[in-house]
């Protein structure tokens, strides 16, 4: 599916599949630079993250979207409906399925939801790096039976392998169109959503367990010093209960310290100067399941 010689491509782009199935892994390897946030825990990804990919021939925008689930309060239901609506806005679709799991009614039901649209729709079956030959190939017919997509491409999102072809087969999906962005802009975030991610994957990644998925962070200000080359930063994380915010915090502050440096060594590379991040950590009783809680910690 090539396009035409000197015809210019371009279009929007979602990602859709179940929690966990590496669609900010793929995101952040489409893109040769991490935009996207990267956790165990499902529900990771909340917002719609437009991030922008330029070629001579063709600019794809791509949409990251929330993992499909079975809500279970406000904040699941407003990432159903943000779903959702990236089917209705996209020029096509990347459905992505875990080959390191059986194909099962999670697939199935956005599937499902697929189906009912006009939009396009390519599959891909993820983590081959983990599977035989043998068990690709029969992951591959199990795909084939979900629906009808204009083709299943298998690939590697962690270790890159194939990814090659998928921008391939979507380049030749795409209308022929605009550049709608400068080469040089990579997403259409504001630094600042981008530092609250980094902050907030770090929480998830070293509390693990010990803190639910009800975590949100909010960067208050981020400002340049006049008098040296410095990036102030002040964020703060909010938690459901006080006995959450002890364990962020930490013995002696500790645990905030690592989340702080952690998260710290990221963001340096994405503003390109150093920065001295600031965190605090609030308590916001059960905001999770308070609708107007959620739209006010920006989902």
């Amino acid at each position: 599916m090539e396009p035409e010689e000197d015809q210019y491509r371009s279009g929007f782009v979602g990602i859709v599949g179940r929690p966990n199935v590496g669609k900010s892994t793929l995101l952040n390897n489409l893109m040769h630079r991490k935009l996207a946030i990267i956790s165990e825990k499902p529900q990771t990804t909340r917002n719609k993250i437009r991030c922008i990919l330029t070629r001579d021939d063709a600019q794809i925008i791509f949409v990251d979207t929330p993992g499909f689930h079975k809500p279970k309060n406000a904040l699941g239901e407003r990432l159903n409906k943000a779903v959702r609506e990236t089917f209705s806005e996209v020029d096509a679709i990347v459905f992505i399925l875990d080959g390191t799991k059986n194909i099962g009614r999670g697939d199935l039901f956005i599937a499902n939801e697929l189906a009912e649209m006009e939009t396009p729709v390519v599959a891909v079956l993820n983590k081959i790096d983990r599977l035989t030959p043998d068990q690709v190939e029969a992951q591959m017919a199990v795909a084939e039976k979900l629906g009808r997509f204009t083709g299943i491409i298998p690939l590697s999102a962690k270790s890159g392998e194939n990814v090659h072809a998928l921008i391939e087969h979507i380049v030749g999906l795409l209308p022929e169109g605009p550049k709608y962005y400068p080469e040089d802009v990579f997403t259409d975030q504001p630094a600042s959503f981008i530092v609250a991610e980094l902050v907030r994957e770090k929480v998830l990644q070293l509390a693990r367990e010990e803190v639910p998925h009800s975590v949100a962070v909010i960067v208050e200000e981020i400002e340049k010093r006049e008098d040296k080359d410095l990036v102030d930063i002040d964020a703060t994380i909010y938690v459901e209960r006080e006995s959450q915010k002890g364990i962020i915090i930490g013995k002696g502050g500790k645990m905030l310290k690592e989340i702080g440096t952690r998260a710290r060594a990221e963001i340096e590379p994405l503003l390109g100067e150093k920065v001295f991040l600031k965190l605090h950590v609030a308590v916001e009783k059960n905001w999770a399941k308070r609708p107007q809680m959620v739209k006010r910690m920006g989902y």
